[in-house]
């Protein structure tokens, strides 16, 4: 009997080797190679009598079934920019029961119910878990199929069967190409299994949805190619302590990547939270020393948040310095531009800066909030409720311009905010567009370091 071939994939990026390295050459990640059986690859041959000429872009007919599904969840549908493209390849991952099935199904009910098939394979659930869970979450409909199955040859003939408008994979982990040796949710097989899918969807003009699992590290589990073989990467983010859930779009070929969609986790499933600011100001304390309100955005829309901070008189020989919801090492940054640019003697205090509601901040708009939390806490005086701060501090302690500044002022004017403290810059972009300082009856002051800010926003 002939000994079975073996090679090494990188889980990360997929280059073989054949022999087990410590480090990827081509991606760089340590500890990444897998055995996985060799495939024989087998020549390319020119097929006769085919078509291979090409056709210039402006003969190319527009189609109109290649307009979108709305997915009837405005949330999604914002993420998505409008809905589900005929033909496209979404690739949807999250963390173990954060809600991807749920919001799945519901989706499957509010699609269906506009006369659309959709086809849901599992390869995790049976076709009744997924009916008992589709009745608690009132998301019965007829035109959704179920189908418990893993092998491709028997998804793609089901497929030819019903003619979905709309195919569901969950997950792609668990999916065997009976080609290949390698078990699923192997390298090869994730890489041919989305292959095959990618074909079907081109081919037939369905949208195919793929749920992906994800590493400790937060990544979707498989080779890196993965995502770049997609259309659409939509990452499902929250705590599991926490109600609420963000559906962000990482990659989209059809529209802006990183918009975001909320939910609310309830017992019926997944509620939209169409207002997210107020829902993360909900319970905000008013004249409390260390709390400031910033404007962060997440793609194309912004959302106010509250920024927290307390400083108080250190009991050890080092300060302790905590961040959550926003990056430490910022954190630490601005506290030694506040001491040497401001005077604050923050070198015997402990600092802990909190990001209320568990929603995390990676732009820089929110340095000015911080500033002003942390000098409010450390002065005990307290920022003016209505009033929303955003900017970004530099090492010399000037406030530099950020952007989509008249977006985040509209946002909190539409949120009854009477005031915002933005820097100069902007003020000054702003003042060109709307030939004054107002902003539906609000106040908006530009500051240029954090002197003023501070004048302004502690007075």
């Amino acid at each position: 009997m002939p000994k079975l071939k073996t090679v090494f994939v990188c889980a990360e990026c997929g280059h073989e080797t054949i022999k087990w390295v410590g480090r990827c050459p081509t991606c760089r990640a340590y500890n990444t190679f897998e055995e996985s059986a060799a495939e024989e690859k087998k020549p390319s041959q020119v097929k006769k009598n085919a078509d291979y000429s090409a056709l210039r872009l402006s003969e190319i007919a527009d189609d109109p079934a290649g307009r979108r599904t709305p997915t009837g969840v405005s949330e999604l549908d914002r993420v998505l920019n409008g809905g589900l493209i005929a033909g496209s390849i979404t690739l949807i991952g999250g963390d173990p029961g954060i809600g991807k099935s749920t919001l799945l199904l519901q989706v499957s009910e509010r699609i269906g119910a506009s006369g659309k098939k959709i086809l849901y394979v599992s390869g995790e659930e049976s076709a009744l878990q997924l009916k008992l869970r589709a009745e608690r979450l009132g998301a019965v409909t007829d035109n959704l199929f179920v189908m418990n199955e893993t092998d491709i040859a028997a998804i793609e003939a089901a497929v030819i069967n019903i003619a979905p408008d709309i195919l569901i994979i969950d997950s792609i982990q668990t999916m065997c190409h009976d080609g290949l040796s390698s078990g699923p949710g192997s390298v090869a097989q994730v890489r041919e299994c989305t292959t095959v899918f990618t074909r079907i969807g081109k081919r037939a003009g369905i949208s195919v949805v793929i749920v992906g699992h994800v590493t400790k590290e937060g990544s979707i589990a498989g080779p890196k190619i993965l995502e770049h073989m997609v259309d659409t990467v939509l990452y499902f983010e929250g705590e599991r302590h926490l109600n609420y859930r963000m559906v962000r779009s990482v990659k989209n070929r059809f529209g802006p990547a990183n918009e975001i969609g909320v939910f609310e986790m309830r017992e019926r499933g997944l509620a939209e939270i169409l207002n997210p600011s107020e829902y993360m100001l909900s319970g905000r304390p008013l004249d409390a020393s260390g709390s400031v309100v910033t404007s962060s955005l997440e793609g194309t829309r912004p959302i106010l948040n509250e920024v927290q901070a307390l400083v108080c008189r250190t009991s050890f020989g080092m300060p302790r310095r905590s961040a959550t919801g926003i990056d430490y090492n910022r954190v630490v940054m601005l506290m030694a531009v506040l001491e040497k640019k401001a005077g604050l003697s923050l070198g015997s205090y402990d600092g802990y800066v909190n990001i209320a509601g568990g929603i995390k901040i990676t732009e820089p708009s929110a340095d000015a909030a911080v500033v002003a939390a942390v000098a409010g806490s450390y002065k005990n005086k307290a920022a003016d409720p209505f009033t929303v701060v955003f900017g970004e501090v530099g090492l010399t302690g000037e406030i530099r311009a950020v952007a989509q500044a008249e977006k985040r002022t509209a946002e909190a004017s539409k949120l009854g905010f009477k005031q915002c403290v933005i820097p100069q810059a902007n003020l000054r972009l702003i003042n060109q567009i709307k030939k004054n300082t107002h902003n539906d009856g609000m106040r908006i002051f530009g500051v240029s370091n954090i002197s003023e800010l501070l004048e302004v926003a502690l007075n």
